[in-house]
């Protein structure tokens, strides 16, 4: 007896691509389109349970129903060398009359009644943009002469516009010249002004020590000392006088 045909309508038909980078986990989309007046029941099988979640795994399909299943690649250590054998089946049945108990069901199904079709897994890698911008193009080449001139004036325009490194190295270095002179010459005014200080410290403090000297002096407004007035020649002759009176006065005494 010829096997049967598949009733539903199965998007994509052939493969199941999963899309990397395979840290994290990858879902890919089946669906499922029943074109047939009749409810239909379905199953989804794979090779590789442990690797895949699949929601839902099976369900019965109404007349002109469609469903979306999500197969979801748990995160793996991707080899690109190594052969992917991964492979997904659908299994499908006309559904019976009345109630509908699935365990049951396909514990008990004839395998005649049976329609299954087959997917195989494809993992892809993301292009690195990278990669593709540094790969040798060898099937695009420029056959137009005008096209590589206008490529080559295009370049010679770039590189006259953009300054060359020669002259962008001696702009620093005059900048760094100037630089420098400008602090020379605050650091020369600043050594004058400290020296200025320190001779008005000094005077300041000379001015202080003769005044202290000086202090007792009477000291005239142009700065001069007085000195003190001579005793007259009279106040002499008179001590004189009283002194020898005084010897006299103590000789008779005596």
């Amino acid at each position: 007896m010829a096997k049967q045909e598949q009733v539903l309508i199965i998007e994509p038909q052939h493969e199941l691509k999963f899309r990397g980078p395979f840290t994290s986990p990858v879902t890919s989309y089946m669906k499922l389109t029943n074109p047939s007046e009749k409810k239909v029941c379905f199953k989804i099988k794979t090779t590789a349970p442990k690797k895949y979640c699949v929601r839902p795994n099976s369900g019965v399909l109404d007349a002109k129903g469609v469903i979306d299943v999500a197969v979801s690649l748990q995160p793996f250590d991707f080899d690109p060398n190594e052969k992917n054998k991964h492979k997904f089946m659908v299994q499908t049945m006309i559904a019976p009359d009345g109630e509908i108990n699935m365990d049951s069901l396909w514990k008990d199904v004839n395998p005649d009644n049976l329609m299954d079709s087959k997917l195989k897994c494809v993992f892809e890698m993301p292009v690195d943009p990278a990669a593709a911008a540094t790969a040798p193009q060898e099937n695009n080449v420029d056959a137009s002469p005008a096209i590589h001139e206008e490529k080559a004036k295009r370049i010679g325009d770039g590189a006259k516009s953009s300054p060359k490194p020669s002259t962008i190295v001696e702009g620093e270095l005059m900048k760094a010249a100037a630089e420098v002179k400008h602090l020379r010459e605050e650091e020369s005014s600043l050594r004058q002004e400290n020296l200025q200080l320190k001779e008005e410290l000094l005077r300041l403090r000379r001015s202080a020590a003769v005044a202290a000297v000086d202090s007792s002096a009477p000291i005239l407004a142009s700065g001069a000392v007085v000195a003190p007035a001579p005793l007259p020649m009279m106040y002499v002759v008179l001590a004189l006088v009283m002194g020898l009176i005084g010897i006299i006065l103590g000789k008779f005494l005596l």
